[in-house]
């Protein structure tokens, strides 16, 4: 099946986005968020600064490709309502996705205004950079569904499933989860990097230690038992029925390749490369379960699905 050209654009921002939010952490990962100071929109108080220090270039740059983001966000609302109906689930989700673009965005302003960057290791920190990471999820799920609804995506329908939405939600709320602690994770492992496995070790079971140091013990339980969810979930769903059982497939692989990836981050003390391939397998794995997701539950699939739950539940 041919891609129309709205298509194309929309899974192309939605690529462009991941980029961004991988530059994103590698900001974050080099302590180069407070490059432009707590100025925002500007940059050391300019507009493009002048002869500026490499963190410097590292934090616009990212705002300059965030703003080029924003944008790509812009001429896909506009695309969608001039290509498609008045109601179509197209234009919804072209319009989610502007509203958490913005939210995004305003998220990013925040943590500079309030200079909870660089060294900051407090518990507003904490809290913003979940928040931020639950609502980049979120941001890559509505530009997903409107790249996959462009594609041939049956529109989704919650009626007639039974309790099968409330099975996938729980999953996507944990997915999130997983990365919400992630995040927190990744920002200890930035302030407070270990010598040695050992070391580490001993840090996190230390009751003295910094907060950001014993939730490191915390990630590692949830991604296991949300993945274990999930793996069921896609395996008891999506294998046994033909036009779900590749999508199935392809979000019980990422899953086993992420908690690899999770454990040789473990094992080598999160190196800056490592943590991008770990933020960029969750980005990669997020994506699929929502096309799974919205897959399961979509309006050709009712019927089947409801009458699963029903025997199961007999």
């Amino acid at each position: 099946m041919s891609l129309s050209c709205f298509a194309k654009y929309a899974w192309g921002v939605l690529a462009f986005n991941i980029s961004v939010i991988l530059w994103g952490a590698f900001v974050r990962a080099t302590g180069s968020g407070a490059g432009c100071g707590n100025h925002w929109p500007t940059c050391n108080g300019q507009v493009i600064p002048r002869a500026p220090e490499i963190k410097t270039l590292i934090e616009f740059s990212h705002r300059a490709t965030s703003g080029v983001a924003l944008l790509l966000v812009v001429g896909l609302v506009v695309w969608a309502f001039r290509a498609y109906a008045k109601g179509h689930t197209i234009r919804r989700g072209a319009v989610a996705s502007f509203i958490l673009i913005v939210i995004e965005a305003l998220l990013g302003a925040g943590l500079v205004l309030f200079e909870l960057v660089a060294d900051n290791a407090s518990v507003m920190r904490a809290i913003s950079v979940s928040l931020h990471l639950a609502n980049t999820f979120l941001l890559l799920g509505a530009l997903t569904l409107t790249a996959w609804w462009a594609s041939g995506g049956e529109p989704v329908e919650l009626r007639g499933h039974g309790a099968t939405p409330w099975l996938f939600a729980a999953g996507l709320i944990g997915t999130i989860l997983i990365g919400a602690s992630g995040a927190i994770v990744a920002l200890g492992d930035t302030l407070f990097p270990a010598e040695s496995l050992t070391a580490g070790l001993g840090q996190d079971l230390e009751s003295t230690a910094h907060f950001l140091i014993r939730l490191r013990l915390v990630h590692p339980l949830i991604a296991v038992a949300v993945s274990v969810y999930v793996i069921i979930l896609a395996a008891y769903f999506g294998l046994p029925n033909p036009s779900l059982k590749r999508s199935a497939q392809t979000v019980m692989t990422l899953i086993m390749i992420q908690l690899l990836a999770g454990s040789v981050n473990v094992l080598l003390l999160a190196p800056v490369w490592i943590q991008m391939a770990h933020l960029l397998l969750a980005d990669l794995t997020w994506v699929a379960l929502v096309v799974f997701s919205a897959s399961a539950l979509a309006r050709q699939n009712a019927p089947q699905q409801a009458y699963v739950h029903e025997y199961v539940h007999l």
